[in-house]
């Protein structure tokens, strides 16, 4: 199960940075200026940032195996469409710019559900023993992604053109959403392949089956929104996500360009460093998060969520602040890295945290902080060059580490152990 969820995760970011690689060509193709591509690129962001919500909703009220399998075929089904967007009914009459920009559109419309119906997955099939480590388990397919998309885009695009790419990824998405249906279940007592003993260490409990299916099902009845939006914790995780996705979308944005420009590193190297957050993401994320179910077995939830995350918090601004502050290009590019490592460890902590404080509506609530976690992104790259542009680049990763600050002082508010029910 948790694989499943991994391997959709990374497919979503596979997804979304294929025309960025495949940019030249396709835009290259239909003679779109600069502007128009960064148009149709910001499309995806649009549709991505506002419909974490209604994803996770419609977790919590219908369950995570329909929503989840509906969403991945969703958004591969217009991944493969972007290859004929401009001849698509009533699209071919918008032109070829709005073609794109509205399959992208509804491309991230789709993807904004995988984050917290994948996240509700996790809550429904983990104890709370072992419930951070398989969420960071399935974040980490960012980092797998973040570092095999390249590679595979570029070769498919130099052997068969850029369409291919989008092909192949809306294929592999549409058999990984019916897998999905097939072999997944909302609740592990549904699932044939789980025997009691798993159920016992699921539940915590012991004897396991104290809940039935139909008790567990008829919770989906009303979301508490009242409770939700008065509970201090998710302010406080909207707020420390925001903050915490500010800087990680540097990496995502401008990293390339700060390696090229400002550090004066080759193209070739430049690729490699480019891959290297990723890779601290496949390292650091999972041992985090079995550091964070330790944490929890000795301190309490609150005291082991909160402990774990000001550590990652507090780490990874102090290496973005050194890093970017080293003269020699080797030791700042580990430093940065490591930051981007420690900053995806922390993201786990709090969507474990939102399972942690809601497990009827942890859809809902995962949903809600995503859509800060991407107002953030979106603030990211505007701000971040604003100030390189006006105080250099060294300021800017330093107000990158000012706002990882923030994002740890919210964790003053966020109470792991006050359950929302």
């Amino acid at each position: 199960m948790v694989a499943l969820v991994a391997f959709v995760t990374g497919l979503t970011y596979v997804d979304r940075l294929n025309l960025g690689i495949v940019a030249k060509n396709f835009q290259d193709e239909f003679h779109f200026t600069p502007q128009t591509m960064g148009w149709i690129l910001s499309a995806f962001s649009l549709g991505y940032a506002w419909f974490h919500v209604p994803g996770g909703w419609l977790a919590d009220r219908f369950g995570a195996r329909r929503v989840l399998a509906g969403a991945i075929i969703w958004f591969s089904l217009f991944t493969a469409l972007t290859t004929i967007a401009p001849k698509l009914p009533f699209l071919n009459l918008a032109g070829a710019a709005w073609a794109f920009a509205i399959v992208r559109f509804l491309m991230g419309v789709g993807e904004s559900a995988a984050f917290p119906v994948g996240n509700k997955m996790m809550g429904n099939w983990l104890g709370p023993n072992e419930r951070a480590l398989g969420t960071s388990i399935f974040l980490t397919g960012v980092g797998v992604a973040g570092i095999i998309a390249p590679v595979f885009i570029t070769r498919m695009e130099i052997a068969f053109g850029w369409r291919s790419p989008f092909l192949a990824l809306g294929l592999i998405g549409i058999l990984a959403g019916f897998a999905c249906y097939s072999f997944m279940t909302d609740w592990p007592e549904q699932n044939p392949r789980v025997n009691s003993s798993e159920l016992a260490l699921i539940a915590g409990t012991l004897p396991a089956g104290t809940e039935s299916v139909r008790e567990k099902l008829s919770r989906r009845a009303n979301m508490p929104w009242k409770k939700v939006f008065s509970n201090p914790s998710i302010w406080a995780l909207m707020l420390s996500h925001f903050c915490l996705v500010y800087p990680v979308y540097i990496f995502f944005t401008w990293f390339f360009i700060y390696l090229v420009k400002v550090r004066g590193v080759t193209v070739s190297k430049a690729s490699f460093w480019g891959s290297a957050p990723f890779l601290a993401n496949v390292v650091m994320v999972p041992l985090w998060g079995w550091f964070s179910d330790r944490a929890v077995r000795k301190f309490g939830m609150r005291g082991g969520r909160r402990a774990t995350a000001w550590l990652g918090i507090g780490c990874s601004a102090l290496l973005l602040w050194s890093g970017s502050h080293t003269a020699n290009n080797t030791a700042a590019l580990v430093q940065l890295a490591i930051a981007a490592g420690f900053n995806f460890a922390a993201s786990a902590i709090l969507y474990t945290t939102c399972t942690d404080i809601s497990k009827k509506c942890s859809g809902s609530v995962s949903g809600i902080m995503a859509t800060f976690g991407s107002l953030g992104g979106a603030a990211s790259p505007v701000v971040t060059v604003w100030i390189a542009t006006r105080f250099g680049w060294s300021h800017a990763l330093d107000f990158a580490a000012l706002v990882t600050l923030v994002s740890g002082a919210a964790w003053l508010f966020i109470d792991a152990g006050n359950l929302i029910e």
